[in-house]
């Protein structure tokens, strides 16, 4: 995280400067009034609601040393919503608390505030409801693995089935477990199937998965798409964008897959660039990644073919590129769309 800290005071000077000692990285700004010969501030001539403003706009993270009073009016104008607001802390005048004030899960106000109480001696204050209560956060779920929330609509809904001990259905079939505390609360359920699922009774759902779900399960569910497919692609020299999309689009939705799980395209790497193929990793916002003809040839393909053999030097491009990129499975196999592309799906590990 980006982090500054605001300080206006002569102790919130002093406080900021043990923070940097902690925390390296941050930057401490302070007002010109204050100013004395050492190096490690920025100084600011003006006002210090524009200063304040102007921080909660440009940083992931800001630590404001006065009061929570003051820094909710400084704040309150630029406050928009969870996704974006930066995360803020207050810490008091003598340093004794650490105030988790916003953005607590999303923004990372909450763990940065326990590493700052960790290095400091300071006491966190830390009052988001999953916190509290030592349960799962329905929002962070997935966050450090590269997962995504699907559709957030329903979050703020199980959230409160979590925290209140409602009985709550899980169900996963991609992505890694490491999400998973030691031990699940005594209100969270595991299911081997959405089947299971769906008829378990529960108030609110979490399914992990990449394949697309149910409507009545999907209303009842926080749905997170881990990054688990890759999509071999075979192209020509002059294989379009669009062309390539379209068929991306078209094999994932006949196989009932989420574009949102993709993890990166494999291709062939040519020796000269097909700009199709660029571009549509750039659409899709995910790297491509182009392997050489010789380690394609080495791979089992379940569809090989003599005449591509023939013209790239490899029986498989799609699935060959899909299985190396994946190192799992193959879950389409190859999917052809004339004249020029080819496409399957494997699912990493």
């Amino acid at each position: 995280m980006k982090v500054a800290i605001l300080a206006i005071t002569r102790n919130g000077k002093e406080i900021g400067r043990r923070l940097l000692a902690a925390f390296p990285e941050m930057t401490l700004y302070a007002p010109a009034k204050l100013r004395d010969d050492a190096g490690d501030i920025v100084w600011y001539d003006g006002s210090t609601t524009l200063m304040a403003g102007r921080l909660f706009a440009e940083y992931d993270g800001v630590v404001y040393l006065f009061s929570l009073g003051a820094v909710i009016r400084l704040i309150s104008p630029h406050m928009r919503d969870k996704k974006s607001d930066p995360a803020v802390l207050v810490i008091d005048d003598k340093m004794n608390f650490v105030i988790s004030v916003l953005s607590g899960h999303l923004g990372g106000a909450n763990r940065l505030a326990s590493e700052i109480a960790g290095r400091t001696g300071a006491t966190p204050v830390i009052t988001t409801a999953a916190d509290v209560n030592k349960t799962i956060s329905v929002d962070l779920i997935g966050r450090d693995l590269g997962w995504r929330i699907d559709d957030d609509a329903n979050v703020t809904r199980i959230s409160a089935h979590m925290v209140n001990s409602e009985p709550i259905g899980v169900f996963q079939d991609a992505g890694s477990r490491e999400w998973q505390p030691a031990k699940l609360p005594e209100n969270v359920a595991i299911h081997d199937t959405i089947k299971g699922l769906a008829g378990s009774g529960c108030r609110g759902f979490l399914v992990i998965t990449d394949r697309i779900i149910p409507d009545d399960v999907a209303a009842n569910a926080v749905v997170y798409r881990p990054p688990s497919l890759v999509v071999g692609v075979g192209v020509h020299q002059t294989t379009t964008t669009d062309t390539i999309l379209n068929g991306i689009r078209d094999s994932l939705s006949r196989h009932k897959l989420s574009a949102k799980s993709i993890s990166m395209i494999a291709s062939l790497r040519r020796p000269i660039p097909v700009d199709g193929l660029k571009e549509a990793a750039a659409r899709l916002n995910v790297p491509l990644k182009l392997i050489e003809r010789q380690r394609l040839a080495e791979v089992q393909a379940p569809n090989p073919s003599e005449v591509v053999r023939r013209f790239e030097g490899t029986p498989s491009v799609s699935e060959a590129a899909a299985l190396l990129a994946s190192g799992g499975a193959i879950l389409v196999q190859k999917q052809k769309f004339p004249p020029d592309l080819t496409v399957a799906v494997a699912r990493a590990p």
